[in-house]
């Protein structure tokens, strides 16, 4: 029976390797989408910055609360004085995650350009250039009978973040084009170049800069709306449809199923999440700052606080208490504090959960399980939702509290820990009773 299960398991894995997973790697690798995925990942310390400044500007207590204990007495003592700063307070949020399409726009430019080679400073300027031509249109506003020209942040936070993908995408496209095909201003070889780089990028950003500020001029002149309220509605639905349970039950059931044959899961669907929860993060906030319901769900690291970082503690758990084969126990003695961090390494290649039918089942079913119940009660009103990012290596309890500001998440959070230990513990002591008959094997041969 194990051999046939072996046998089943291996035929998987040959399919798996020979035609999903050169598929798989094939979307990963893909110029436009690998831009998009890695130029967001280094939006991850803004959003941590403007999150924290959030919660230092609005704190988590209401206005009519009374300084009746001490715990109290200095939340309140935060609350007043967060109000007398809340201006201050709140500068880096509004020049982080209420502008994050600019930092969208210079991080996939960014990362487009270095796959090319070319010139990174020139070409990210000038697409930034093209999008705030687009977004970030100067509004006159009268304040006091004084006229003022600003730029509105209206379109440069969560709501043009889809915009700032495809201006990025298309400036360094038509700028690729144009300086592959030499339709460039050519200086003399002797110039050098870092001054040549420049005029390299002159004609192509003016053909971007007519051909985005034309679509948007025509947008207006046809539909009402600019290219970047027209973009946002166009990919409203697909926020909405990918942030519903099913669709992360999906994302989660193919996740496990990567990582099951030892490939690294979050990389392969960070092209498809990393887009939608940074967004569903950044509109969160938004919300939270205007003081309005939370949005969205599917939002920041949901999905991971309450899926992997629950179950793989809960494998972990379940040896310590139960395991007797000596290579389970060292290994989760060994892993327990970097998993507690959040790094799954140690358990993920020493345990092995690769190729392991005990521990895919445990997390086929714990990850779903966990995020359907979290799911369920955010949008049941009576759990907090994610608008703050902290640093993964936040433990999964106090990552849960602080990115919702909810202290019931701390609760549920372990609860949910409770709850996979039940499930998990049949399983793991299977497996358990695997090892040690193979331990015992071992010893007999020598």
């Amino acid at each position: 029976m194990e051999k046939t299960e072996k046998g089943l398991i291996q035929k998987i894995q040959a399919i798996l390797e020979d035609r999903v997973v050169p598929v798989a790697m094939k979307i990963s690798q893909q110029r436009h989408l690998a831009s998009i995925r890695d130029g967001l990942t280094i939006l991850v310390p803004i959003t941590i910055i403007g999150g924290f400044a959030v919660l230092l500007a609005q704190p988590p207590v209401a206005a009519d609360v009374m300084p009746t204990n001490f715990i109290l007495q200095i939340l309140c003592a935060w609350r007043d004085w967060a109000a007398s700063c809340a201006d201050t307070l709140l500068i880096p949020y509004n020049l982080t995650i209420g502008a994050i399409s600019i930092y969208v726009v210079l991080g996939v430019s960014y990362r487009l350009c270095k796959h090319y080679k070319m010139d990174t400073i020139s070409n990210i300027i000038t697409t930034l250039l093209v999008y705030l031509c687009v977004a970030g249109i100067p509004t006159a506003f009268v304040t006091d009978e004084t006229t003022v020209t600003a730029v509105p942040l209206t379109n440069l936070g969560a709501s043009g973040m889809f915009t700032a993908i495809i201006v990025a995408l298309g400036v360094i496209e038509i700028n690729h084009f144009f300086i592959e095909k030499k339709l460039v201003i050519r200086l003399p070889d002797s110039v050098p170049p870092n001054v040549a780089a420049p005029f390299n990028v002159l004609i192509p950003g003016v053909v971007s800069l007519l051909v985005f500020m034309g679509i948007d001029g025509l947008c207006i002149a046809y539909l009402g709306t600019g290219i970047t309220g027209l973009v946002y509605a166009v990919f409203q639905p697909l926020l909405s449809a990918t942030g519903s349970l099913p669709s992360i039950i999906l994302i989660n059931l193919l996740m496990t199923t990567f990582w099951f044959f030892g490939i690294h899961g979050g990389n392969m669907l960070g092209i498809v999440t990393t887009p939608i929860t940074t967004a569903a993060l950044a509109l969160n906030a938004e919300a939270y700052v205007a003081g309005k319901e939370l949005p969205c769900i599917f939002a920041g690291a949901f999905n991971t606080v309450y899926g992997g970082y629950i179950s793989y503690m809960a494998v972990i758990i379940c040896i310590l208490i139960a395991g007797k084969a000596a290579q389970s126990r060292s290994i989760a003695k060994l892993a327990i504090v970097s998993t507690a961090f959040n790094i799954n390494e140690p358990v993920i290649f020493g345990l092995p959960t690769v190729l392991n039918p005990f521990t895919l089942i445990v997390f086929f079913i714990c990850n779903n399980l966990n995020v359907a119940i979290a799911y369920i009660l955010m949008s049941s009103g009576f759990l907090g939702k994610f608008y703050i990012t902290l640093p993964f290596t936040v433990p999964g309890p106090l990552q849960a509290w602080l990115a919702s500001m909810d202290i019931k998440a701390i609760f549920v959070w372990l609860a949910l820990l409770v709850l996979d230990v039940v499930i998990a513990m049949p399983f793991m002591r299977a497996y358990d009773k695997q090892l040690l008959a193979e331990e015992a094997e071992t010893i007999a041969e020598n």
